[in-house]
């Protein structure tokens, strides 16, 4: 079938047609837990009423809302409410992926009470360890980790390694 498309559309047509294909095959740019869906199940709209190294809060399965290739789950269901209305001011950057990583140049999972909120912008972390040595040098860290996003989700991709 593949090549009697080709013969039709000719065959240049056809392998830049396949290449592109292959771009769109692309994960969603969140970091997304198999079971328990994006940023592991936690509300991302409850870190923004938290001080500063409290615990993250966990989403329920009762308030749920698909965005952006991802299942967010929220504590309540005014979170869920304050999220649909504009998602992109509370979602975390580089997609909830580690920040310190982004910053080295590669992607992993969060810990999702490794947190800071900087500038109304959620920052994510590995670890309790990562999330120091991220914060030590944060504006140099956020920095280079602008730089890296999201060129990253296309090397993790490669190495399939995205996490």
């Amino acid at each position: 079938m593949g090549l009697g498309i080709g013969r039709k559309l000719g065959l240049h047509w056809w392998f830049l047609l396949c290449f592109s294909m292959s771009a769109w095959a692309a994960d969603p740019p969140i970091y997304s837990h198999a079971k328990h869906g994006a940023i592991k199940g936690y509300d991302v709209v409850a870190y923004y009423s938290l001080q500063p190294g409290d615990d993250a809060v966990k989403g329920s399965d009762e308030f749920t809302y698909d965005w952006n290739g991802a299942t967010w789950k929220f504590a309540n269901a005014k979170n869920l409410a304050l999220f649909k209305l504009n998602p992109e001011s509370y979602a975390p950057q580089y997609g909830g992926y580690c920040s310190f990583a982004v910053a080295h140049g590669y992607v992993t999972s969060i810990r999702p009470d490794s947190w800071k909120i900087v500038e109304g912008k959620l920052y994510l972390n590995y670890s309790r360890f990562s999330f120091k040595r991220w914060e030590k040098d944060m504006n140099k860290k956020i920095a280079e980790a602008d730089a890296n996003w999201p060129a990253v989700l296309t090397v993790c991709e490669e190495r399939g390694n995205c996490k």
